[in-house]
């Protein structure tokens, strides 16, 4: 059932140009789904060797630059966005009032810190849009939200599957989770995202230049044309959205506690009468997998 909300002016708007049609309202190829695959992979490969790496007194930027040489390091030109690092606190954006913030900069790692890394790698013309949490050392704090997290990832497909409209689903997720004692973050997020819609993207001969970092969206011009060209709002899951759930999503559900926070975003596959997602050997899942095998 839909969840009862009070729509204003901007709200109205939001919902109505969500309907508009989109190229990427559709069915992908087994070719296309293998596609993604690889690129999904290559990025949560980026990751966890970064994870590896990564040491107590790295900066945020630091490890963006590490993530983006990596991928670089393995053919990658294109990018949707920017290598995000978020360590501490960063990772739950309170009071942020510029976009700019959202940014990696100078903070530092601490060992007991949870973090957050997001990379958005475009392989052959495929975007691979996947986020990773995780602690140098045992986190209470990040394993609590963490299983909360995987409970939801059961839950996702079936409400995508399911006759609710992408809008209740975003505000089914967002009651849910604080009803469990979590805060809603992707709320924090341009458009108070909860995922947006990935499609193969034509790539250019040469690759597109880096936006200043004062620019906003942290997008290459690339990730900016492929949003603009697609109409922006038909692609992005927020809790206006109305309009057809079919195609590929990267779901991104970025919920808070306390001093941290922690997210998890992989590809979801969404066709007229079900929905999956496209990999079962993601990290946060083999994660879970070998803790319940040690018990």
């Amino acid at each position: 059932m839909p969840l009862p909300r009070e729509k204003g002016l901007l709200s109205k708007l939001f919902s109505k140009m969500s309907r508009y049609r989109s190229e990427s309202i559709r069915m992908p190829s087994e070719d296309e789904k293998a596609g993604f695959l690889k690129a999904q992979r290559l990025a949560y490969q980026c990751v966890t060797e970064t994870e590896k790496e990564m040491k107590e007194g790295w900066t945020e930027l630091q490890t963006a630059k590490y993530m983006d040489t990596f991928l670089r390091d393995h053919g990658v030109k294109v990018f949707l966005h920017r290598p995000f690092a978020w360590f501490g606190d960063h990772a739950r954006f309170d009071g942020y009032k510029r976009f700019t913030q959202f940014h990696p900069g100078k903070r530092t790692l601490v060992a007991n810190e949870p973090f957050i890394l997001d990379v958005s790698p475009v392989v052959e013309g495929y975007i691979g849009d996947i986020g990773y949490s995780s602690c140098l050392t045992p986190s209470e704090e990040l394993d609590q939200g963490m299983e909360y997290l995987l409970q939801l990832r059961k839950k996702i497909p079936e409400y995508f599957s399911s006759s609710m409209s992408a809008s209740e689903i975003w505000w089914k997720i967002d009651k849910e989770a604080k009803e469990n004692g979590f805060d809603n973050v992707h709320s924090l997020y341009p458009f108070a995202v909860l995922g947006h819609r990935i499609y193969k993207v034509h790539l250019p001969k040469i690759s597109f230049p880096l936006l200043p970092v004062s620019f906003a969206s942290w997008f290459s011009l690339q990730g900016s044309y492929e949003f603009l060209t697609h109409k922006v709002l038909p692609e992005l899951l927020t809790p206006d959205h109305e309009g057809d759930k079919v195609g590929l999503w990267a779901v991104e559900p970025h919920l808070g506690r306390g001093k941290v926070g922690f997210k998890f975003e992989e590809i979801l596959v969404v066709e007229k009468d079900k929905a999956y997602w496209l990999d079962e050997e993601v990290p946060h899942v083999q994660r879970k997998r070998k803790l319940q095998e040690t018990k």
